[in-house]
């Protein structure tokens, strides 16, 4: 077990998994250290159409891809024709206005995908003058951002999501992580960032257990966390029936837990660096949390700190902020819960469908819901909506947020709101 009083945030405990200027950048899925939390100190609390909307950008094609912020700059990815043709978006950040269209694939058959995904959700990364950008099995590739140039392309890594592309990619030292996990093979691969050659490849362990199951229970679409355990960068990725734990460097597996039945992962696991905290899947989702410390092999009966039935998210990723948990299912359930063992503090509804993750800004919870309303909410022991606010279109895609302002991708359109 572990101590209940866990008030030094994440941000403080975790480093940057890509290092950033505090503030003026958001540059991967859920922002600088992949929890949703930023430290701005002023944000957006109402809005609409037309109020405290600093630009309004038509996005071409669709995309669910949330967008990443670096250099003054906005990249998101985007599928036209139907998935034909894969886009890099850049918005440039202070007028709104697309820069850079870039086509980055060509694709003469697409793969089938489900009818709530796009063929360009996974969410792109930026680095320095880089920006990696993943479209599942139809490709992935490194960007100049300053020229559109394409620096690499890698189309390796074939396998049937069944659903369409999900999961994004995580980067770590000089290698791009990425969870590759279908209905026909299911492992991990590391690609050289600055070649986009394969620098290690891991065949996921519960293979056994995995070819006892149908095809579409071995599938997820989980994008690796970056944790500092014990000193040592581990990858963290919820798969089918497993949670693994890599290192970043070699490929080599270090701990799994087991949660039986669980698959079509989405969540991204969160973190405060004692515990980690995930949802083990689809149909029917648990939130586990999980000690961190001195973890190897097998720890599902030796790390297991508690377990969660009640409003687990299969789609959106939850948040932890100081010794609390806070989430949302995708039926709109939102929910408090104490972080030392899982205790629904609060638990109210809030809408009716969610895909994308609440970020933490100003003190103040933002969660985006699918019909374009975003519910703000004061963190702590009693429910307390500060406002809702309302967009033409929803939300897939979640917030970044950069500065005092707030950049919202909704089905159709990018706003700088501020």
């Amino acid at each position: 077990m572990f101590s209940k009083h866990l008030h030094t945030t994440i941000l403080s405990l975790l480093a940057p998994v890509v290092s950033v200027s505090a503030g003026q950048a958001w540059p991967q899925f859920r922002g600088p250290t992949q929890q949703g939390l930023s430290d701005a100190t002023q944000a957006p609390l109402n809005w609409s159409e037309n109020e405290h909307v600093q630009w309004k950008t038509a996005l071409p094609g669709e995309g669910w891809s949330s967008p990443v912020v670096a250099n003054g700059q906005i990249w998101l990815t985007a599928a036209l024709d139907e998935g034909r043709s894969l886009h890099a978006l850049c918005v440039d950040l202070q007028s709104g206005r697309l820069v850079q269209d870039l086509e980055i694939f060509k694709n003469e058959v697409v793969p089938s995908k489900h009818a709530r995904n796009s063929y360009a959700s996974p969410t792109p990364i930026i680095e320095n003058d880089r920006v990696y950008v993943h479209f599942g099995s139809m490709g992935t590739a490194c960007v100049d951002a300053k020229t559109g140039r394409k620096v690499w392309e890698n189309r390796e890594l074939k396998i049937d999501h069944q659903n369409g592309p999900g999961g994004s990619p995580a980067l770590q030292g000089d290698k791009l992580l990425i969870a590759c996990d279908g209905i026909d093979q299911q492992y991990e691969v590391a690609l050289d960032k600055a070649s986009g050659r394969v620098a290690w490849k891991a065949e996921r362990s519960a293979m056994p257990e995995l070819l006892k199951l149908p095809g579409d229970m071995r599938k997820a679409y989980g994008t690796p966390l970056i944790l500092t355990v014990d000193g040592q960068p581990q990858s963290l990725t919820t798969a089918s029936n497993r949670l693994y734990a890599y290192d970043p460097n070699s490929g080599k597996e270090l701990w799994h837990v087991d949660y039986p039945r669980g698959f079509s992962n989405v969540p991204l696991p969160v973190s405060n660096g004692t515990v980690v905290v995930f949802s083990t899947g689809f149909m029917k989702p648990e939130m586990w949390a999980l000690r961190l410390d001195q973890a190897n092999g097998d720890v599902t009966s030796s790390h297991l700190v508690w377990k969660q039935k009640a409003g687990a998210p299969d789609q959106s990723s939850p948040l932890i902020l100081r010794d609390r948990l806070y989430m949302v299912s995708s039926g709109g359930i939102a929910s408090c819960l104490d972080l030392a063992d899982g205790r629904i503090i609060w638990k109210e509804r809030i809408g009716g469908d969610f895909a994308a993750s609440p970020v933490y800004a100003a003190d103040r919870i933002y969660f985006c819901d699918c019909k374009g309303v975003t519910t703000v909410i004061a963190p702590g022991d009693t429910f307390k909506v500060l406002a809702r606010n309302e967009l033409e279109s929803g939300f897939m895609a979640s917030p970044a947020v950069v500065g005092s302002a707030l950049i919202l991708r909704t089905k159709s359109h990018l706003y700088r709101i501020e």
